[in-house]
């Protein structure tokens, strides 16, 4: 396959720069492609660009080079110390493709996009959003149709912004975060206009990857679950954009929406999500399930987790850039929903009929 382009929005952050230097290691034989699904044996022969055709770029509105940010990895223990030599050249031709975010003027994301795809000779662009939550977004009249939006693109939050310039540049768009992104009517039809493909959002790495798998053991085994209550313990970027009530408010609808996908109806119980920067790039997660099982007995079901967010973020940000390059239809994928908390469209909510249907598409 030709070569395919992968712009990230958050460019130098942990997840990010994680996914760039391990696309870099994978290249050079130096680790293997663990958690990227995208190169279990089910996806053999489907097409997917080759590690060697990913080419990385970017908008960041931070100005920490990659080199640095990789350095910071490897002090927190997220990269091995050994890779950082091994990956800077990669690293340092990354970061010469990484544009300044902040300007909010859609001609010129447009144009930093356009850019890329013809310095770089690729054929093909996909753009995922990596960047921090935002809140909630502000309904507006003008997000319902395209020719009102056109006229009240100040209207957009950031995360939409983007995904507008993605589409506007003809390229895939994924949301990895639960901020608002392409979820709007009139975006969604600009995709049908374009004819480019989205997915979406927010990345389903860890407390509520167990959710999709054990919330089903309770539906089908006609236990009634009474409440579902979570902590969060976060580090690093993350950990700080949570804080803020009205991000962590728009993180918790999409963990909520994985269980009532799953149990067929909203639950009891809320996540509490707490900012400890000692822990750095790590997470901790602790989930509270009381339920009722014959005659009415309560029980409960208690369980923890622990995980390090960029390494489990990092490998399905590459799968999504790789599965959406040959993705050929307009608007939304819905077999992307595997991957997602919150996912477009109307396809399975269940992990295994979410990666059958993966599968499925793949070699369609």
């Amino acid at each position: 396959m030709a070569r395919t382009g992968v712009w990230l929005i958050g460019a130098r952050g942990s997840v990010a720069t994680t996914a760039i230097a391990g696309a870099a290691a994978v290249r050079a034989g130096a680790a293997p492609p663990t958690g990227c699904v995208s190169e279990l044996p089910d996806f053999a022969g489907a097409g997917l660009p080759a590690w060697g055709d990913l080419v990385f770029g970017g908008h960041d509105i931070v100005d920490t080079p990659l080199v640095r940010r990789v350095e910071q990895l490897v002090r927190g223990g997220v990269i091995p110390a050994g890779l950082a030599d091994l990956v800077w050249t990669d690293l340092t031709v990354a970061e010469g493709e990484i544009r300044d975010g902040t300007n909010r003027d859609p001609a010129r994301l447009i144009a930093d996009i356009a850019s890329f795809r013809r310095r770089n000779r690729v054929e093909r662009v996909v753009v995922v959003n990596v960047a921090s939550t935002e809140p909630a977004c502000v309904p507006h009249p003008a997000h319902n149709y395209l020719a009102d939006l056109d006229r009240a693109l100040h209207s957009l939050p950031a995360s939409s912004l983007y995904a507008y310039a993605a589409m506007r540049a003809s390229c895939a768009y994924v949301d990895f975060t639960p901020s608002t992104g392409a979820w709007l009517p009139a975006l969604d039809e600009l995709a049908q206009v374009i004819g480019v493909p989205y997915a979406g959002r927010d990345g389903k790495t860890g407390e509520s990857l167990l959710r999709s798998v054990l919330a089903p053991m309770f539906a089908r085994r006609a236990l009634d679950v009474l409440s579902w209550s979570g902590t969060n313990l976060l580090g690093g970027g993350d950990g700080a954009t949570l804080a803020d009530p009205a991000a962590a408010a728009a993180k918790d609808a999409g963990k909520r929406r994985v269980l009532e996908g799953e149990l067929g109806a909203p639950v009891d119980g809320r996540v509490h999500i707490d900012h400890v920067p000692a822990l750095g790039d790590w997470k901790t997660s602790w989930d509270h399930v009381l339920f009722e099982g014959f005659l009415g007995t309560r029980m409960t079901l208690q369980v923890t987790w622990q995980g390090c967010d960029s390494a489990l973020a990092a490998p399905l940000v590459l799968d999504l850039a790789r599965f959406m390059a040959v993705a050929d239809e307009p608007g939304p994928v819905q077999a992307m929903g595997f991957f997602f908390k919150d996912p477009v469209g109307t396809g399975p909510h269940g992990l295994v009929a979410q990666y059958d249907a993966l599968r499925d598409w793949a070699f369609r």
